[in-house]
C-alpha cells in the first residue's frame, strides 16, 4: 500500500499515512484515526493537506536485469531514437 505524507495545519505536523491510491484523508481526526495515534489537542474537523513526495528512486542493483537501457550505453535506442530515455 502506498504511502503518503500529511501536514497538519494547526500544529505543522508532518505524519505518513498508508492507504489506498483511491482514498483521501480530510482532517486530523482522519490522519490520527489511521494512525492509532492521539489528536494532542488538535481539533479533529483540523483540514490536513496532502503533500507532494518524490517517489521512491529504484537502484539498479535490485532489478532482474541491472543493465542500463541501450540508449545510455551507446547503442542504438529501441532501434528508433525515441524511447525517451535519450
Amino acid at each position: 500500500m502506498p504511502k503518503y505524507d500529511y501536514l497538519c495545519e494547526a500544529s505543522g505536523r508532518v505524519v505518513e499515512v498508508s492507504h489506498a491510491m483511491s482514498e483521501r484523508l480530510a482532517t486530523w481526526g482522519e490522519v490520527c484515526e489511521r494512525l492509532g495515534i492521539p489528536p494532542d489537542g488538535v481539533p479533529a474537523d483540523t483540514p490536513v493537506t496532502k503533500l507532494i513526495t518524490g517517489g521512491g528512486v529504484v537502484r539498479s542493483g535490485v532489478l532482474k536485469n541491472p543493465e542500463a537501457p541501450p540508449c545510455q550505453t551507446g547503442a542504438p535506442c529501441c532501434g528508433a531514437g525515441n524511447c525517451g530515455f535519450a
